[in-house]
């Protein structure tokens, strides 16, 4: 979300998303309050700290580790405070392991953790058991509701195809084979125990993966799926999982046209019908969602995104039960 207030954007996502809230990032706070940061913060036996060019490995802790890990806290007892008595659904997300060994940098040598297989598995034991111990102090915190787990692996796609640069940015790192990829996410989604989502707003999602590693749900752009990539997110609804198809856009778009949340719904409706999915199951496995995160849009265009999913849901049931799914 936009802005540096964090009590202003959870009343805001609790105004907006009554059935399904979450917890928001406010990257315009700084380093700590980034995807990357956040989640580095939690680490376990891994201090991190801030260089010029992003997130580092550091030999111990320090004040950047201390400032993320406050943001957080405080973060939580906003959560706590707005959400309180909150009985249904709620979402905290994390850096994937794979985008975190993508963006965290080696010490010393500025290669990402990447490049080093020895880290890769120190990142991914580290975010397991602190994924976990997050997760139970979120559930703590709120005990009447449902956590979903959403892990954020924009670079997922990059990694399997060896597109991560190298420090000098003249070559790439090897592509990882699909098989560790898998067993390092199943790693990770498993030891939270609860609803898992993997989200991957880039182009080329590696449905399959995600779907072998055990994740409860994807979540993904609508407007970067190709058609190549359809089947995936066809084979994945009939293996039950949950879709959360990124339909609204995050920016740039005029919020305020009468018809736009009609519109979303019935966008949503004729991927089903392409994909040849029964579009009566679309309430139930799917959840329309704005394209990629908000941080890049005004606080007005922010709320009128969150208002606009939240209509589009209305729209979809409506629109299935009046006309068995054929928008009009």
């Amino acid at each position: 979300m936009p802005g540096t207030d964090p009590a202003e954007a959870m009343r805001v996502i609790a105004g907006e998303l009554p059935g399904f809230p979450h917890l928001p990032e406010l990257p315009d706070r700084g380093p700590g309050a980034d995807l990357t940061g956040r989640t580095a913060g939690l680490l376990i036996d891994i201090p991190v700290e801030v260089t010029p060019r992003g997130w580092r490995l550091a030999e111990r802790p320090g004040r950047d580790l201390v400032r993320a890990r406050s943001m957080l806290s405080s973060d939580l007892d906003v959560l706590e405070e707005v959400l309180q008595g909150y009985r249904g659904p709620v979402k905290i997300q994390l850096c994937g392991p794979w985008t975190l060994a993508a963006t965290l940098e080696l010490p010393r040598t500025m290669n990402v953790a990447l490049a080093d297989p020895g880290a890769v598995a120190d990142l991914i034991a580290s975010l397991s058991e602190s994924a976990a111990a997050h997760a139970a102090d979120v559930a703590k915190r709120l005990p009447g509701a449902r956590l979903v787990v959403q892990f954020d692996e924009p670079a997922l796609p990059a990694v399997t195809a060896g597109l991560i640069p190298t420090q000098s940015g003249m070559s790439r790192l090897a592509a990882v084979e699909a098989d560790t990829v898998q067993e390092g996410l199943s790693r990770v989604l498993a030891s939270t125990r609860c609803y898992t989502v993997v989200h991957c707003c880039a182009p080329a999602v590696p449905f399959g993966i995600i779907r072998a590693a055990g994740a409860d749900a994807i979540a993904f752009d609508l407007g970067q799926l190709r058609r190549g990539e359809e089947d995936g997110v066809a084979e994945s609804a009939e293996a039950g999982m949950g879709l959360l198809t990124g339909a609204v856009p995050a920016t740039g778009a005029d919020q305020g046209e009468p018809d736009g949340a009609r519109q979303t719904a019935e966008r949503v409706i004729r991927l089903w019908r392409r994909l040849g999915l029964p579009v009566e199951t679309g309430p139930e496995q799917g959840v329309i969602t704005p394209a990629c995160g908000l941080a890049g849009a005004t606080p007005p265009e922010a709320r009128a995104a969150l208002t606009r999913c939240r209509e589009a849901a209305g729209w979809l049931t409506e629109l299935i039960e009046e006309t068995g799914g054929e928008p009009g």
